[in-house]
């Protein structure tokens, strides 16, 4: 196991792109580290820089306190698993978890044993002589983690390691490669762009926009205190609505109504100079249909009607789809995450607000709703500089 740090580590392509930007980063031996962010935000970059694939630019990457910067990737003692299973295909399960011993000079008994060990770690025992075309695609995916652990590396390096999964399959993988992760203490560092891989995966999330760090912290810190409008709109699925709104004396005006902001909120903005003109974001599981709530429960949020243009039931919850008559939220870093995902994949933008109901609800599609939502789990956003101006850190 290791401890691995990245002290203003920087990369810049020689065409001039920056692709990482002075990256401070200090993951704690053991620790199960998540890199996340939409396409291009330097994510890979930043593991290949880790593994010895790309050069650092500038900045110092140690591991186990030593410098590394100019060691190759065979004296890192890094093992990584790729979004490809990269399986020989000619050879059994068996031999592909061997060949890294092998290359290694290992005597056959070791071999042997390792990859039997392997093999019962991830389930694998059955399949030792069949060959990869023979497997599912989880099953490939476990044979490359095996590959990976029989070196019993100082760290796993894991990049996006799940997406050429189906949707069910991911999350089976996305439940064995934490209880594996913990069974063996490894220290882990995993890339994806999927924000539920994220959440669910590890002890600590690095959100990346461009190449710059925007949080880190652990899945449900992030969630309920976004440091600003990019990573409020990226953690959480369905993403966060934002409308914008008016702030005067306490009171916040926006197309949801008037709401008078509770003691902690209004002291928040005061202390961060909140401009007049601001963004209100709320949560799609902060709102509640009206008509469930008991008189004294409404009474700690604010109503409002509207029109459910779309309602998705999924048994257990409903999700109710509004359209709200405002202009659309527009900023750089959203724009940059409906770019990324698709405006269907960020419910929170243009004149839509979604809300999570209880199954209970009685809503139904094209009928005005009454509609509830918790005023103290607002958001107060600045539209200029994307600060979370309710943020508590």
């Amino acid at each position: 196991m290791a401890e691995i740090v990245l002290d203003k580590v920087t990369k810049r392509f020689p065409d001039g792109a920056l692709a990482v930007s002075e990256m401070d980063l200090h993951i704690k031996d053991g620790e199960f580290v998540i890199l996340v962010g939409p396409s291009g935000c330097g994510k890979s970059t930043a593991l290949n820089m880790i593994a010895g694939l790309e050069d650092i630019t500038s900045g110092e990457l140690r591991i186990d306190g030593e410098r590394a910067n100019e060691k190759t990737p065979k004296d890192r003692d890094i093992a990584m698993v790729f979004q490809s299973y990269a399986l020989y295909p000619h050879m059994s399960v068996r031999e592909n978890m061997a060949f890294p011993l092998r290359l290694a000079k290992m005597d056959e008994a070791t071999v042997k044993q390792k990859v039997e060990e392997a093999a019962r770690i991830l389930h694998l025992t059955q399949h030792l002589d069949r060959k990869p075309s023979n497997l599912s695609g989880g099953q490939r995916q476990r044979v490359a983690m095996g590959r990976a652990i029989v070196r019993n590396p100082k760290a796993f390096l894991m990049d996006e390691p799940l997406s050429n999964l189906d949707a069910k399959l991911r999350g089976q993988m996305r439940t064995s490669v934490s209880r594996l992760q913990r069974k063996l203490g490894t220290t882990t560092i995993y890339v994806t762009h999927d924000q539920v891989e994220a959440m669910t995966l590890g002890d600590r999330v690095v959100v990346l926009r461009s190449g710059v760090v925007q949080q880190v912290g652990s899945p449900q810190f992030l969630y309920d205190h976004p440091i600003n409008l990019f990573v409020a709109g990226f953690i959480g699925s369905p993403s966060m609505n934002f409308v914008p709104a008016t702030l005067e004396n306490g009171t916040l005006n926006s197309v949801l109504g008037a709401v008078e902001l509770p003691d902690r909120l209004r002291r928040l903005a005061e202390q961060a100079n909140a401009p007049r003109e601001v963004i209100m974001g709320v949560r799609p599981e902060h709102f509640e249909d009206v008509s469930l709530l008991e008189e004294g429960h409404r009474r700690g949020g604010a109503t409002f009607t509207a029109t459910v243009d779309v309602l998705e039931s999924m048994g257990s919850e409903k999700y109710a789809y509004f359209t709200v008559d405002t202009e659309p939220v527009t900023t750089a870093g959203l724009t940059e995450l409906v770019a990324d995902t698709g405006a269907a994949d960020v419910p929170g933008q243009g004149s839509t607000v979604v809300a999570r109901l209880s199954a209970a609800s009685e809503a139904r599609e094209g009928d005005q709703a009454q509609v509830w939502f918790d005023v103290d789990k607002i958001q107060l956003f600045d539209p200029t500089s994307g600060k979370n101006l309710t943020y508590e850190g």
